[in-house]
């Protein structure tokens, strides 16, 4: 979002305008949308605005739910919000740490901001774009334990708070241009300066959940979270905010709630075993944190090939952290014979899944020409060296 398209929208009746605006499910709507506002005689910047907002807050509702209907958004913040239930985990993590003054550097459009505030916690949130401070600062209005301020992280007296939160900025706009920065050092701020802070107060710094391990720090808990499956961020806690013997943790939340699995230590693997008649594929959160060889001990269960998370069990032993299938069969990967074999067991309905094979799934798919009411999981894999399309059944 530009400067002008928010002047355009923080009007009593562009607002009104929004606030009244149908859902935008599809481009007809956003086109019928435009053309009744410009019909009853609004301006094209202020039509243009809200019909932009529209389409952002129908997208925002998988984040946000109801939330997302008085919120504002820029395109990208929506894209790098932090979902409430996940930001709701961030907040309770500083209640219990004692927190009592937070500053969130980097707030983005205000999603952690608004969990700390729902919370009681004096928050001030700074983003260093004009623009993204300004709609966070509309989407905070209704707290008033929160505050606002357009500025850098480094530039703050980050003596004054209890707490800390960072979302160090990995990409930078110039131009109408968007990069992204793989180098730490080139983040804003910087992981080197967003450590070192973290290190005098108890403090969270959400990071990309592919981080390499090797920046981490080793006097820190690092917790990766996945949220209905989607794997969303991995989290540094320091000082205060760290948990005592805990290295690494995968946060998983679904629609039963949340579980964690945590350790303190490096996670010895798993050996490699038959395929038995469950097959189990972990949370990614338990992959990224390297816990594959734990679960799979808590499932009794062996990994099907060295270099792949899939692990298999004679029985099925239900957990929040992997879903799980029943073998039927396993049937050669070739698209040629699978098509025969699908064709005469009448399954039409077809999930598939792919794991250590280099195979378009979407391309296979056609290549099968299914036909038939049945359905089934086609799991396209390797079992030790060979490779093997499994025939299954979901279980969770």
């Amino acid at each position: 979002m530009q400067r002008d398209e928010l002047l355009a929208l923080l009007t009593p009746e562009a607002m009104t305008l929004l606030d009244d605006a149908p859902a935008v499910e599809s481009s007809a709507d956003a086109l019928a949308l435009v053309s009744r506002l410009r019909a009853a005689g609004g301006a094209p910047e202020v039509v243009a605005a809200v019909v932009s907002q529209a389409k952002l807050r129908r997208r925002a509702a998988a984040k946000f739910g109801p939330f997302a209907e008085r919120m504002l958004f820029t395109d990208a913040g929506l894209q790098q919000a932090t979902r409430l239930q996940v930001a709701a985990h961030h907040a309770d993590r500083f209640r219990q740490a004692g927190a009592v003054t937070i500053a969130d550097l980097g707030c983005g459009i205000g999603a952690d901001s608004m969990a700390f505030a729902s919370l009681g916690l004096e928050v001030t949130a700074y983003d260093l774009d004009e623009v993204t401070a300004a709609v966070a600062a509309h989407n905070l209005a209704p707290f008033p334990n929160a505050q606002v301020r357009h500025g850098r992280a480094e530039d703050v007296d980050l003596g004054g708070f209890d707490a800390l939160w960072f979302d160090p900025a990995r990409r930078s706009t110039r131009g109408g241009t968007t990069a992204r920065h793989f180098d730490p050092a080139d983040w804003s701020p910087s992981l080197d300066f967003v450590f070192a802070s973290g290190r005098a107060r108890p403090t969270g710094i959400k990071l990309g959940p592919g981080i390499d391990h090797s920046y981490l720090p080793e006097d820190a808990e690092t917790q990766w979270v996945s949220a209905g499956g989607d794997l969303v961020e991995a989290t540094v806690w320091m000082h205060g905010a760290a948990r005592a013997s805990i290295r690494r943790s995968a946060l998983v939340i679904g629609p039963k709630g949340a579980a964690e699995l945590t350790t303190d230590d490096e996670v010895r693997d798993a050996g490699v075993g038959e395929l038995s008649a469950v097959l189990y594929e972990p949370d990614p959160a338990i992959i990224r944190a390297r816990l594959i060889g734990d679960l799979a001990r808590s499932l009794d269960a062996s990994m099907i090939a060295p270099s792949i998370a899939w692990m298999s069990a004679d029985s099925f032993t239900e957990t929040p952290f992997a879903s799980a299938f029943a073998v039927r069969e396993v049937l050669p990967l070739h698209a040629s014979t699978l098509k025969g074999e699908l064709r005469r067991r009448g399954i039409g309905v077809l999930e598939i899944k792919k794991r250590g094979v280099d195979i378009d799934p979407a391309e296979f798919r056609r290549k099968l020409s299914l036909k038939g009411d049945a359905s089934a999981v086609l799991i396209l894999t390797r079992v030790g060296e060979k490779r093997v399309a499994v025939l299954a059944d979901r279980l969770s």
